[in-house]
């Protein structure tokens, strides 16, 4: 089983360029088409905690139903925009990728390369070399 899984939804360009950029660094990735098998609550607060995220931060508004849900009412609780994105997993942001190197919400699609293990190496190489 492979350490990095992304969220991934194959209609969307910059998933599928972070999914693309993964599978470059020779990583075979859990992948997770998450409008179809959405994390639970505790999974998804946790995973936007991880990436150092608000709740807020990682609601998607483009092609979704945020503006006639109201969910831009800045008086909203973080609970009731969960509540909003596990009933509406197309509200969640994406793509999510979680690996050894940490948790990002990869847009741009080459944040990935910040939490991949063979990015961190080649980095961490380039460093000392320097």
């Amino acid at each position: 089983m492979s350490d990095v899984t992304i969220w991934h939804n194959p209609a969307c360009g910059t998933s599928r360029n972070t999914l693309g950029l993964i599978r470059e660094a020779g990583i075979a990735p859990r992948v997770v088409e998450y409008l179809k098998s959405p994390p639970d609550r505790a999974t998804l607060a946790a995973t936007i905690a991880a990436a150092g995220l608000t709740v807020r931060q990682a609601l998607r508004e483009k092609g979704t139903p945020h503006a006639e849900l109201g969910l831009g009412d800045p008086g909203l609780s973080d609970d009731a925009l969960l509540d909003a994105m596990l009933a509406h997993p197309i509200l969640i942001n994406r793509p999510f990728v979680i690996a050894p190197g940490g948790t990002r919400l990869c847009r741009p699609s080459e944040t990935v390369l910040e939490i991949l293990p063979a990015a961190r190496g080649a980095a961490s190489a380039a460093t000392a070399a320097g």
